[in-house]
């Protein structure tokens, strides 16, 4: 075995064990037996320990050397720092003996008497072998408190690695705190009677787990015994069977009997243990046992390249008069005398800068009580707190106030790579909360400032607008100029996108597309017949509606209206914003009613049906208004023309397209009294939609015509308008 020699590499396990060189027994008993030094409370004889437990026997063995025994246990190394001891456990084996095909078996077991415990930090149950399974337990009195076990098998010599105890050849399990006795056995099932010619014995034994590395050759030869005869086992020691503070209280009996020592609770299992206060070393067992280290003569591991001066329980290392530096870890360097002058100047630069200092932080104080000043006063002004009593005066409102600091750690302070989308009334960022919740964050560029003290409870009404094709407003930061809107998050991108820029639409089929114009629909109904004050969403268009990861379609920027400033002088702004949805008739009058939302869905169907923007370029580069372009489709028969070509492909029926032309015909009526409410044109496009889905549409193959210009006489709204060169020009506004 290669225990012993394997000690001098673990160097943590010797600093650990071996005894201070101050320590020193009673007087008159001897204080080493051999090579092992033997500190009180232990004692070679009755009279040189403290008690029975820490007596010591000194013999010789069969070459003369004298060793240390604690009854029949070679004990090779005492600790006071650590209170632990290391002697030579036995090392249990299972043989098989090949000429009479049997079993030997040497099961052990060890008693610990009071005061002692197997380290569990420093030991390992170890199991070598190529067919084994060896127990450890504490079976005392048929009474088991632990019991475990190891299993170590092989299938050829060769599947070993030195070093390697893993299960292959060799296996490790650790222990349980205060075991104080144990128990080895085999099973017997598992034995050497099948792979004798190559191994004949398994071991088993507890052992100091930082001594052992494991070799082939234990499991092919008898080396892990022959060599070493056992193998050292870490217990640990205490000197009393009760607390620190428990034992203080019985002074003749406290173990602690050197001035400058200190007691330590044990932390495996009751009793305590002395230790030399820092900076002494020595017997704190013993009176004045405890002596002061002099640093100052150790400066290997007291370096000092200063002067050093020996204090009690410590030393002051510093560097000589006229110099400078660090004398612990660096060179102490003679000090540089400076001109007057020179010394004069560096106090009065010094002396500036601290005053430009003091400057600058009475500057950074002022600016962050005015900033806060504004903020407060921002809060003030967008009805920040009549928000508020409404929010604590009204349960279940699930409505949050963010402060600007949330809003940029949520946005990375406004990271260009963070936005969703830009439009004429501001940016959307993408934003993670706090609690990793994802949100759109909408940082607004206007704001209606004859509505901003009504500006808190309108986005409390807007908060409070629950349906399932409409972006939930989850809360806002009132604290800056504009304020900051913070909606659901949509997964999948807005309708724009879908259709104009991943061109994917083109896949949807017609049933797909009336889905969206449905949800898109029925979600304006709502905000106009059933909210509560009804609300003018005022900017309607692909790009406010989003997409979750279904295709189902969510309106968004809802009550954007209020936003909105109403002066002429920005009006020209918003126009280039909503180029090409903006209702002709608000144009006019400046008026915006739920009828403008009517005209502004129209376009949006058209954008579906047709796959073209609201205002496009044709190939010869002219700028052309989908709705202008539409309606003279509708007039001249030509809808074959303009329709997208998988709904011009997909739907055998003229008469259904016609119908769903029809309405998009009528949405976008210059007249807004000429137009149906959003309510009729959520009903008509369920209605659609069921016909398409259940085939409840009339077809007539032989009325079917081989383009769609040939009119069907009669059937719905009558699509005769007189365009009156005026009208024309309201629908044709040129971007710019």
């Amino acid at each position: 075995m290669e225990a012993l020699p394997l000690l001098v590499l673990a160097t943590a396990t010797m600093r650990l064990l071996v005894s201070p060189a101050a320590a020193s027994a009673l007087p008159g008993c001897r204080s080493s037996c051999g090579r092992v030094d033997i500190p009180y409370p232990f004692g070679i004889g009755s009279n040189c320990s403290k008690a029975v437990i820490f007596e010591i026997d000194c013999s010789r063995d069969d070459n003369g050397v004298e060793k240390p025994f604690q009854g029949d246990v070679e004990v090779l190394n005492i600790s006071l720092l650590h209170g632990q001891l290391r002697f030579l456990n036995h090392i249990s084996s299972q043989c098989y003996n090949a000429s009479n095909k049997s079993i030997i078996p040497d099961d052990w077991s060890l008693d610990l008497p009071t005061g002692y415990r197997f380290s569990d930090t420093h030991n390992k149950f170890t199991v070598i072998g190529c067919q084994t399974l060896a127990y450890i337990g504490d079976n005392d009195s048929n009474v088991s408190t632990y019991e475990t076990g190891c299993v170590s098998v092989c299938r050829s010599e060769q599947s070993m690695r030195n070093g390697s105890c893993v299960g292959i050849g060799c296996c490790e399990t650790s222990i349980p705190k205060g075991l104080e006795h144990y128990e080895v056995w085999f099973d017997a099932d598992f034995n050497t009677s099948g792979i004798y010619s190559f191994s004949h014995c398994s071991y088993a034994v507890l052992m100091e787990a930082a001594s052992f590395r494991f070799q082939t050759s234990y499991v092919t030869t008898d080396d892990f015994v022959s060599k070493n005869g056992g193998a050292p086992v870490v217990v640990d020691w205490v000197v009393g069977g009760e607390t620190c503070e428990e034992a203080k209280r019985n002074e003749s009996e406290y173990a602690c009997k050197s001035e400058n020592s200190e007691c330590l609770d044990s932390i495996n299992g009751p009793g305590y243990l002395c230790n030399c206060s820092r900076g002494y070393r020595g017997n704190p067992y013993l009176l004045d046992g405890c002596q002061d280290i002099d640093e100052c003569a150790e400066k290997e591991q007291y370096p000092c390249t200063g002067v050093c001066r020996n204090l009690a329980g410590g030393y002051r290392c510093l560097c000589p008069p006229g110099t400078g530096g660090n004398p612990v870890n660096g060179t102490c360097y003679p000090d540089q005398k400076l001109p007057m002058a020179v010394k004069l100047a560096i106090g009065i630069c010094s002396s500036i800068a601290f005053l430009l200092f003091c400057i600058m932080c009475i500057y950074m104080i002022y600016q962050r009580k005015q900033l806060r000043k504004m903020k407060e006063r921002h809060f003030k002004e967008h009805g920040g707190w009549q928000l508020l009593e409404e929010i604590n005066g009204k349960q279940g409102i699930i409505f949050k106030i963010f402060t600007i600091k949330e809003i940029e750690k949520a946005t990375h302070n406004f990271d260009k790579n963070r936005v969703l989308g830009r439009g004429g009334h501001g940016t959307v960022y993408k934003g993670i909360l706090q609690d990793n919740h994802v949100v759109a964050i909408k940082k607004s560029k206007f704001i209606d400032e004859s509505q901003k003290n009504e500006y808190g409870k309108e986005l409390l009404i807007l908060s409070q607008i629950n349906h399932k094709n409409i972006v939930k407003l989850l809360g806002c930061c009132l604290e800056v100029d504009v304020p900051i809107l913070v909606y659901e998050f949509v997964s999948n991108g807005t309708l724009f996108h879908l259709i104009h820029e991943k061109r994917s639409i083109s896949s949807f089929s017609l049933g797909a597309r009336l889905k969206i114009a449905y949800d898109s629909a029925d979600a304006l109904a709502y905000l106009h017949s059933t909210a509560s004050p009804p609300i003018i969403h005022g900017d309607v268009k692909s790009s406010n509606i989003l997409l979750d990861e279904n295709y189902v379609a969510k309106v968004s920027d809802f009550g954007a209206s209020k936003l909105v400033p109403k002066d002429k002088d920005q009006l020209a702004t918003l126009v280039q914003g909503t180029c090409g949805y903006l209702d002709p008739e608000y144009l006019q009058t400046c008026k915006l009613t739920e009828k403008s939302d009517v005209y502004s869905f129209g376009v949006v169907f058209l954008e579906l049906l047709t796959g073209k923007k609201a205002v496009y370029f044709e190939e010869s580069e002219e700028e052309r208004s989908l709705a202008l372009t539409f309606m003279l489709a509708m007039k001249e028969n030509r809808l074959s023309e303009i329709l997208d070509s998988q709904v011009r492909d997909e739907e055998e029926d003229i008469e259904y397209i016609r119908q769903i032309c029809e309405l998009a015909k009528r949405c976008l009526n210059v007249s807004g009294e000429g137009r149906p409410t959003m309510k009729e044109v959520a009903e008509e496009l369920d209605k659609l939609r069921k016909l398409k889905q259940h085939s409840w549409v009339q077809r007539n193959v032989e009325e079917i015509e081989t383009e769609f210009g040939e009119a069907s006489n009669g059937q719905g709204v009558d699509t005769t308008i007189d365009y009156t060169s005026e009208k024309i020009s309201a629908l044709n506004i040129e971007c710019r």
